[in-house]
């Protein structure tokens, strides 16, 4: 004969809430990955910060080179403007004072010439006794410097006080005299012995003349611009000097 065994406690509700709980437990494998995948961000993020933080501090370091690089360079730049600056200012320096005395050179007035204008200017009944060299005068205050080479005074006799005249106003039409400077300083009647053919003065003879003195300052004109004049008077060194400065452009033609 067959037994039957009926468990009735599993038909309980009480019992099917059990089954029910302890299905709800159970997680399958596959429900892991979400877990996975915040375990793996949580690894990569730090390892993310990691190599960041290290190019950052790979990029400051370079960056770091470079500004020193550029100071260094900015350091030899500087130097080298300031060796620059100084040759500048070296070469200025050199420049001013070739300048002035190439100034000066261009107002020498050579005693050759000189005296060569004065015996073709000088009238017949003119006698030149002395001639001297003067100092320049110092200018006054808003007026141009003078010459360097000053002036000159001029000595001697003539027939009457027209001829000294005559001699003045031919001075002034000299390109080497300056017109506004020149004047006559005295002039006095005299009596001057006669003198025959041996130059000796005559017993008892006498003659009136007058005794003068010019003076004139040196005409400002370049000598560059007298190149012409200076040529006729035989100054040739003096021209050559001018012709070769004006060829390396130190005087202007």
């Amino acid at each position: 004969m067959y037994s039957l065994e009926i468990n009735f406690l599993k038909d309980r509700p009480a019992f099917q809430k059990k089954i029910e709980k302890k299905a709800k437990v159970a997680i399958p494998a596959g429900n892991f990955t979400p877990v996975y995948i915040g375990v793996g961000l949580g690894l990569v993020f730090p390892l993310l910060v990691g190599v960041g933080w290290w190019f950052l501090q790979a990029k400051n370091a370079d960056l770091e080179q470079q500004i020193a690089q550029l100071e260094q360079e900015n350091k030899n730049l500087e130097v080298q403007i300031g060796s620059i600056n100084k040759i500048k200012e070296e070469t200025n320096r050199i420049k001013e004072q070739t300048q002035s005395l190439v100034s000066v050179f261009d107002q020498i007035r050579p005693w050759s010439a000189m005296l060569q204008e004065l015996r073709d200017r000088i009238p017949a009944t003119v006698q030149i006794q002395n001639v001297r060299q003067m100092p320049p005068v110092a200018a006054k205050e808003g007026e141009p410097q003078p010459n360097p080479a000053g002036g000159i005074e001029i000595n001697g006799e003539a027939r009457s006080f027209n001829d000294v005249n005559d001699f003045l106003l031919v001075l002034q039409q000299s390109p080497f005299f300056k017109p506004s400077e020149a004047k006559i300083v005295s002039a006095e009647l005299v009596e001057t012995p006669v003198l025959n053919s041996e130059g000796k003065s005559v017993p008892n003879k006498t003659i009136s003349m007058v005794k003068y003195t010019i003076q004139s300052a040196m005409s400002d004109v370049p000598a560059s611009e007298l190149i012409r004049e200076l040529e006729q008077k035989g100054t040739v060194g003096l021209v050559t000097r001018i012709r070769n400065l004006q060829k390396t452009g130190v005087i202007q033609k």
